[in-house]
This record gives C-alpha cells, structure tokens and sequence, in this order.
C-alpha cells in the first residue's frame, strides 16, 4: 500500500465537515505579529495607512513599532524621536491599526539597548578598574593614584572617527547619524572611588581620604606588608545601537534605580495630553549592554547596596572580588557580587519598567538572554517574556518562566538572519518557526517590516538583517498562507496551558561562584554558562527522549505549593522536582525543598546532593542549617537507587535519569523515539499536542499517546483540514492514533475527555501511478521586474532563467504558469496534484477557482474527483525570491544600500565586500515551476485498528 499524504498548503476544498472539531475562534493575537522599523522615523500619514493595509492583507496581526537609523536621501523627513510631531504620527498609527483590527506594541526607545541623549553622565551605564600598589612598612607611595583612560571610538559601520573631532558630552555632536557611534569613550583620568589597603595578615584599611584632588597619597603603610586596592569609576560608553534620530546616546545604567525613574520620565513629558489608550505593551530588547569593549559591571551605589543585601562591607574583600585571594574566597566574594548585580538588574530596571508600564495600564514585553542576571527570574516579573534565536532550550528560558509563573503569552523574535539576503522562502521560516513552537512560544513576531513609502524604488526601505518581510518580496502575495498556518496553531497554543512533568532547577548559583577573567557573566542559553555540565547533559536527554519539563529558579520556588502528590504553580502541576547535580544551593532553597517533600512531594537529585551554601556572609551558621537539612535525610539503597521518605514525600538519588523519572512516575512520550518533535498541551477539550516531523524523510505510523483519551482528532493548520484520528486501546489501556507527516510537515493531535463524533480525518492512500501532465505549458510574466520577460511556451518544464533570456535571468517576481488536462480516466475518488519542485510559492487554480497555496517543501494538493471536468485547465502562479533582480542590481551598479549605520552587512563573509553585502558575484537562482507535474488516484486511507 503506497502512503500519500496532504502537502504543506493553505487548501481552500473542505474534504469533511466535522462540526464538533472547530478551530478555535481567531484573535489578533493568534495572528503573527512583526517588528516594524521606522527607519529616521521618516513617515507619513499616507504611508502609515498604504503600510498597515498591506500587512493586515497579508494576515498580521499586529505592529511592534522600534525607530531605527535613517535613510538617505531623506534627510528632511528625519523626525526626532519622541518630539511633538513624532507622537503625532504615533498617535495615527495607533487609529490606523485600531481601525484595522491590528494591535501595537512600542519599544521603548529607539534600536538597543535603552538609552538615549536624556541620559545624562549619572545615568549612563558604568565601568569599574582597579589599580594595585604594593607598600611595606613605613613607606609612602611615590606615585600618584591616577587611572587614564585611552580614548575609545567605536562605529557602527566601522568607520574611522576621528576622537579629535568629538565634543563632549556626545549629544553636543552634529550628524550621529553619520557617525553611527556604537561606543564611546573619552580620554583623561577617571575619578577615584575608593582607596583600601590589605595587610598581609588581613586587616582591610580605607585610606581613600588621604588621597589629594591631584591624586597624591599622605599616608605611610603601617607595619608589615600592604597591598593598595584603588577603584576608579568611568562611562562604560556603550551608545544605543541603530539608534533612530533623537534617540542617539548613552545606554543606561541597567542597575541604577534612580536611572531607571529619570529615563522613563522622558516618556511621561512625550506622552503628555496623548490618548495612547490603544496601545497594547511597552518592548525592550536584550540587554547587550556588553555587546561592546569591557563590561558594564559598575552603579556608583553598588558598595552599599551590597553591604545592605549581604550583611558585610566589599570593601573589605577587593582582592577576592578581583580574584587575588584564596580560591574559596574568591568563589564566594565573586558569588555575591553577581547576585547583588542579579538584585539590582531586576529590582532597580526590570521591576521598575513593570511598574512604570501597569501605572499607564500598559503590559511590558522583554528579551531578558543576554542579562548578568538569573533570566528566570527577569522573565517572571514581566508580561510577556521574548526569546530568540534557533535553540530549543535557550527558547525554554523564556517559556519555562511563563508556564512556571502562569503567563499566557511568550514571543520570539523570529526569523532573524536564516540565510544570507534574499535566500530565505517562506517554507525556511515555518521550519524555524515551528522550532519556536516546540520550544513553547506561541505568539511570533517577524524580524521584521521595515515601514517603505509606496513609491519608494524596488526593494524599498529595508532592515539590515534578513529575512524580509516586506511588500517588495515577490513571496508577499503568498504570505498569508504563511500567516494563517501561524494563526491556526497559535489559536490551539495560546488557549491552553501547559502540560509538562518535570520542574528542572536552575543552578545559575554554580554558575555564579566561578570565578573567571571578567566580573559578570551573561546568560543567553545553554551556551557559554553551562556546556558539558549535568544540568544541558539532562535538558538535552530530556528534550531528546519525550519528556515535558520546565526550569525553574530560587525565587520562583518560594511560590510552589501542594496539591496532593503535585507540585503547584502558576496554575499548573508537575510531578516532580530535579535537581541537576549541582555542587551548591542556598540553605532556604534546600528547606523549601524540604518543606515540600513533607507535604507530599518527590524530589530527585540526579547523581549527588549539593555539596555546600553559595557566598561568604555568616557561612558557617549556613552551612550548618543545610547539613542539618540534609542528615535528616536517610536513604536506603533499592534498584540503584537511593531513596529517603520525608513527611508525605520522598526524596531519591540515582545515576541513571531515566529510572528517577520512571520512579516518580513521570510520562514519557513515545514519539520521541519515533524521532518526531512534539510539545504537549492541555485545554477545556482534554490534552492536544503540536507535533513536527523535521525529518528527512516521510513519517506514517501508530503514535502512542500518554493521557487518556475517548477521541482523538487531527487538526491540519496548514490546510484547515479537520478530521477524528484512527485510534486503537492497547493492552495497558494507553490510546494510539494513526498519523502522516511529510518532511517538515506539522499537525495538531486533540485528545478529549467525552467521546465526539464526525468524518475522519483524510489521510490519502495513493492508490495508482502519477500521471504526467504533458500538453502544451504555457509561461507569463505577471508582475515583477526589472523588466517583465516575454511569454513562451516551453517544451518542457525548468527554470525560468534558462528560458527567458537576460531578462528572465534578472527577475524577481510572479509568473502564471497555465496547461489543460483530461480528467484521468481512473475509478477514484481523489487524486493528488504534484507540482514536483518549486521555486518558491505557488498559487494553484483549477478551472479558474482558487484551490491552495503552497509555500513548500511539499507542493500537493488533494482534489476531489467532483472538481474535475472532462477538460480542465489548470493555473499555476508562481512566486520566486527577491535574489536574481538583486544579483542584477549589484552587477550595475544600482543603488539600493541606502541606509546609514551599519546599511547592509553580510550574512557571510564571503558574500561581502567592502564590510557591506553584495550579489554581484551570485549565478541567477532557480526559479518558478520545475515540475514533474502529475496527478495521482487517492482514496482516503483504511488502516486496521487491531493489534
């Protein structure tokens, strides 16, 4: 029996009608949203309407709106950020979008990271150096106690600016938008902080007042062997990035709480008389504060907030911090140094931005990877926590801090750099895109849209980084099959909740207590902070074998109560706790852990307990209350592992991962090893899983599901296709249901708790030999440019670049592809039209009625013989990428790098020159209907239910 399956389309035939089995209703927010540039912030009333009508056209659902660098050329049209007439424009987009039916989100502030020329010198992010005198008894430092600092003059477009040339403060300079200064730092003396001398026998003397104003030291070292310890303070420098005319300037200090009121005031003055009523949410990227030289690890109240939260003066363990002490030492001085970093990063910016945003009733959305602080916990306090990338579990950072604190909504800037320029299809972004949704992110948001004016010459205004999204993409005519896909899934993720097993702890404390060559850390994934350790060895076996977990942090811990056997929070229950075989935690974690078990709860720890506390304060008391905790605990040893009753609870240690999840009784999906992806879900209906087959191969078997189930249904979110599953009990009472999937492919399995009625869902069962569609094609051009190729009538079915000359060469465009047909003259209900290769979209049209739109990798539609006449005639019109009429552009000379900052870097460096991206080197790609063309008999598919 040959195995057909529906193809990857957004179809327009209903092959069954299962009124039980809806789609869940449609919201903006189901829609995919798009970040949405406005380079110079050089709009227009016109074009801010012309813009959104074709993106709601095209399915989003909604505009986050992030002012950029500007445009050349269109200077005049620069409109500061922030100004009277910039909110004058806000304002009518948000009536705009509101008549439309689309929401708006706004960045607060222009590029990244928040900064801007209101942020004054006190405000701005901070660096600390240090210098290191050696004193014996009795002597005077000959030398001054001065630190100078060499000019530092960084660009975003590499660029070579002159620090002659630079008046101080930046925002006295003319034309930053030319400069495009990425970081800046000027030269002379920085001032002097702090001054403390260390015996050799550990006696800490603070001496910073016998220091003069010229930096001379009036102070002789007492007897022994001294080391002097100077701090000096200075402008870390970093400048917001792509930043938007008004908007250039200092990045703030993330960890000044003052900086964070003074900054938000600016808005306060702006939005001042506005109605901003519509406005959904405030954004604010990554951190990448450090995405520059040096660290901002500094705030001018950082001493005393950290003798405040840690009980004990850092100025009495510099040469600790600076890791000149012992090793333990120096891991424990370390340790609270980045914690009170972690404090003050969520207190003093995140928490304040929280509250700033809720006073205007307004949401905040955040990409907190990249922070020098515990990410969970920076997630937690927002609305709608942002991720990025292309990673499972760096996306699990994000999501697992929703599912953890019961939020309903986690972005991802999406799409960011697949390919080089001009080489991404919309079948590449759903492949990433459905990663994101493995990853538990339901609601998308493209990177991104750049606002174009209608007449602007072809590309139009575009984002330095690909994919793009825009208008000018021959692809965009196709785009809302793309959308509608996304619409469907997220209408299915954003209206459950989460469904998994495991809460893994997160130990960023281990983390903290290494000491390295730089002061903070940054946290952006696994990556970096912690390869090769138990905690990725158990995320990616858990991930890889079926699995549903969650991280989690010490401050998300104090909320988790007991349900029964259950772990309680955010709304949500899980089986069991996991800790990574981490060496360290604090004390109250492990009593809160404790605490828990007593009331019923399994706690595993994967190979060890933790060794000790974290940090220097009252450590040995600390350490004594956790050894306490833990000799309470006594383990017996049973079938490798060991295991201690606790209350209610239990406590249990092993080797082997699997046996501690199979122990506590911890659901492993099967289709894992099937080597299908897959994330699971719960909602009012039962439970219902998202599954992705990113094989390299077609996928058509049982899948076994691990929760009861008195139906099941399929849920197609490319075709719309509805249908109840094939399902069978097996011994154990578990239910499998029979399932297809291309490559790539994704569908929606429903479980529900009552038993539902209706069609089944049409898997086909290809049931002859394709046949070939072999009259007469005939080829036109459509639209596109830069001239539209003559119509031919090829013999035979290639790319339009070997068929059209030059000008078929250069195009970028669409193109109709037309032929007839006899109906095959096969008993069959069914038949599967194949288009064979594709490049990129294709719009099928049968006897002049639209039938799908296919964006690939698979191009098949499933056509009911009832649509098929004695002839037919068959249209297929064909959208290729934007690459050939760029290649063309690039070999003439045409300008279309207009931007000014970074303008059009290069994905890869072999397709740059200059520091800028080119084409001019590119064969023409292949483009439109590559064929084979056949149609294959069908029926729909008979599977024995019987095992």
């Amino acid at each position: 029996m040959k195995k057909g399956l529906l193809g990857f389309c957004f179809g327009m035939i209903a092959l069954a009608g299962n009124a039980q089995m809806q789609w869940p209703a449609v919201t903006n927010t189901n829609k995919p949203w798009t970040r949405w540039w406005w380079e110079g912030s050089a709009v227009n009333k016109p074009d801010i309407t012309w813009n959104l009508e074709q993106y709601q056209k095209a399915g989003i659902g909604g505009v986050e709106l992030t002012p950029i660098y500007g445009v050349y050329g269109h200077e005049k049209e620069f409109i500061d950020f922030l100004s009277p007439k910039w909110m004058e424009h806000f304002v009518y987009t948000l009536r705009g979008a509101r008549k439309l039916g689309m929401g708006v989100d706004l960045a607060n502030g222009t590029g990244w990271p928040f900064g801007g020329p209101w942020v004054k010198d006190q405000d701005a992010s901070k660096s600390i150096y240090y210098k290191m005198y050696p004193l014996s008894e009795g002597q005077s430092l000959p030398e001054k106690i001065i630190y100078t600092r060499e000019v530092l003059v960084r660009t975003a477009n590499n660029k070579t600016v002159s620090a002659d040339t630079l008046l101080q403060p930046v925002t006295r300079n003319k034309d930053l938008q030319s400069l495009a200064l990425d970081q800046l730092q000027y030269a002379g003396n920085l001032p002097l902080q702090l001054l403390m001398a260390y015996s050799e026998n550990g006696q800490a003397i603070d001496i910073t007042k016998y220091v003069a104003a010229d930096g001379q030291l009036d102070w002789k070292a007492p007897s022994g062997k001294w080391t002097l310890y100077a701090l000096f303070e200075g402008l870390h420098g970093k400048m917001v990035e792509r930043a938007a005319p008004g908007g250039e300037g200092y990045a703030i200090d993330h960890f000044s709480l003052a900086a964070a009121n003074n900054y938000f005031k600016r808005f306060d003055q702006a939005f001042k008389g506005y109605d901003l009523s519509y406005l959904r949410s405030f954004f604010n990227d990554s951190y990448e504060v450090d995405d520059a030289k040096g660290q901002a690890n500094w705030t001018p109240l950082l001493l005393d907030e950290f003798k405040k939260r840690k009980g004990y003066d850092l100025r009495h363990h510099l040469p600790a911090l600076f890791g000149k002490g012992t090793s333990a030492g120096n891991a424990r001085v370390i340790y609270d140094y980045r914690s009170v970093i972690d404090d003050l990063l969520l207190e003093h910016f995140t928490k304040t931005w929280k509250t700033w945003a809720a006073g205007k009733n307004k949401m905040v959305r955040n990409q907190s990877h990249g922070s020098p602080a515990n990410t969970l916990d920076l997630y937690s306090v927002v609305d709608i926590p942002e991720t990025e990338g292309n990673d499972i579990l760096r996306f699990k950072f994000a999501t697992s801090a929703a599912n953890v604190t019961g939020k309903k909504l986690v972005s991802s800037e999406s799409a960011t750099w697949l390919n080089e320029h001009f080489l991404s299809s919309w079948a590449d972004v759903k492949k990433i895109v459905d990663l994101f949704f493995l990853g538990g992110v339901n609601h998308i948001f493209y990177h991104g849209t750049a606002y174009s004016p209608k007449e602007a010459p072809w590309p139009g205004w575009l984002f330095y980084a690909a994919v793009h999204f825009q208008p000018t993409n021959p692809q965009w005519k196709d785009f809302h099959a793309l959308n509608t896909y996304i619409t469907r899934v997220q209408s299915f993720l954003q209206g459950g909740k989460p469904d998994n097993d495991v809460l893994l702890y997160y130990p960023i404390i281990d983390r903290y207590s290494q000491p390295g060559n730089a002061l903070l850390q940054h946290f952006d994934g696994m990556e970096k902070n912690f390869e090769h350790t138990a905690f990725e060895e158990l995320s990616k076996t858990m991930l890889e074998k079926g699995y549903g977990f969650d991280f989690f942090s010490d401050r998300q811990l104090k909320q988790f109560t007991m349900a029964g056997k259950k772990i309680q929070t955010g709304g949500n229950a899980y089986q069991t706790i996991l800790l990574p075989a981490n060496k360290l935690i604090d004390e109250k974690t492990f009593e809160k852990l404790m605490d828990l078990a007593k009331r019923g709860a399994t706690i595993l720890a994967y190979k060890h307990l933790p060794d000790s506390v974290p940090g220097l304060f009252n450590l040995e008391e600390r350490q004594n209350k956790y050894q306490q905790l833990v000799d309470r605990l006594k383990f017996e040893k049973k079938d490798g592992l060991s295991t201690a009753q606790i209350g209610a609870g239990v406590v249990m240690l092993g080797d082997d991962v699997d046996q501690l999840l199979q122990a506590a009784r911890v659901r492993k999906e099967s289709l894992a090893d099937k080597k299908l992806s897959m994330v699971r879900r719960r909602n009012a209906n039962g439970t219902f899983y998202f599954i992705s087959n990113r094989n390299e191969k077609s996928f058509a078997d049982w899948i076994t599901l691990q929760t009861p189930a008195a139906s099941v249904a399929v849920f197609n979110p490319m075709t719309g296709e509805t249908g109840l599953a094939k399902t069978r009990r097996l011994k154990d009472g578990q239910t499998e249901a029979w399932i297809e999937l291309k490559i790539y492919e994704s569908l929606i399995i429903q479980t529900y708790t009552t038993a539902k009625n209706g069609g089944l869902y049409p898997f086909m069962d290809l049931t002859g030999e394709p046949v070939a569609l072999q009259n007469q094609w005939r080829l036109r051009f459509l639209d596109g440019g830069p001239v539209l190729p003559d119509p031919v009538k090829p013999e035979k079915l290639q790319s339009w670049t070997a068929l059209t000359g030059e000008h078929g060469k250069h195009f970028s465009g669409t193109a109709s592809y037309t032929t007839t047909f006899d109906r095959p003259n096969v008993n069959a209900s069914h038949f599967v039209l194949d288009l064979g290769k594709v490049h990129e979209t294709a719009e099928v049209k049968l006897n002049g009625k639209a039938v799908a739109t296919l964006i690939g990798p698979d191009y098949k539609v499933t056509i009911p013989v009832s649509l098929l006449n004695p002839s037919n005639h068959l249209e297929i019109i064909v959208a290729n990428l934007m690459a050939n009429r760029i290649i063309h552009m690039d070999q003439t000379n045409q300008p279309w790098k207009i931007f000014y900052n970074t303008n059009m870097p290069a994905r890869k460096k072999e397709n740059a020159k200059d520091g800028i991206f080119t084409a001019a080197e590119w064969k023409p790609l292949p483009s439109g209907l590559l064929g084979p063309v056949t149609l294959t008999p069908a029926e729909p598919l008979t599977v024995t239910t019987t095992k």
